[in-house]
């Protein structure tokens, strides 16, 4: 069992944004167990209260907790992306039915959830002791939406 679980507060949509989560990140990604209101909870009695899931092997709570919390920018996911193909299939998928593109490969998904889409190349090309490389890439990256890893290596 995971220590500390990121617990995700959604209005009434934890059971769908979980199921909606699992199928974009599939293998080691999982429902895990879902918990119902009872009398004494303040939803109506046998709706959703939680959803445990599993994301890439990372466990998380979705809570339905009514319209009193919103996600903001201030916590985001971070996804580690192997190559260029899986930055645009998970960009495609989240951005997919009301997901809202941003800057420096930041997206909202359709419930509002920030998410950073990563390519693993990123961190190497802005890393290390060529500076002006870094400061290239960065310039480069700060004008992008999505990530684009040939244009952030040509940098």
């Amino acid at each position: 069992m995971q220590k500390i679980k990121p617990c995700l507060w959604f209005d009434d949509k934890a059971r769908e944004a979980a199921e909606f989560y699992v199928s974009v990140f599939g293998g080691d990604s999982r429902i895990v167990e879902i918990t119902h209101n009872s009398d004494a909870a303040p939803g109506e009695t046998g709706s959703v209260l939680t959803v445990d899931f599993v994301l890439a092997g990372q466990e998380y709570i979705g809570l339905n907790g009514g319209p009193h919390f919103t996600f903001s920018e201030a916590v985001s996911l971070s996804v580690d992306c192997a190559d260029q193909a899986e930055v645009d299939r998970l960009w495609e998928a989240l951005t997919a039915d009301g997901g809202e593109e941003s800057m420096c490969g930041w997206l909202k998904d359709r419930y509002g959830l920030s998410w950073q889409i990563v390519p693993r190349a990123l961190p190497e090309l802005i890393g290390g002791s060529d500076r002006a490389r870094a400061d290239r890439v960065m310039k480069a990256m700060m004008g992008m939406r999505k990530l684009d890893v040939k244009a952030l290596r040509e940098a």
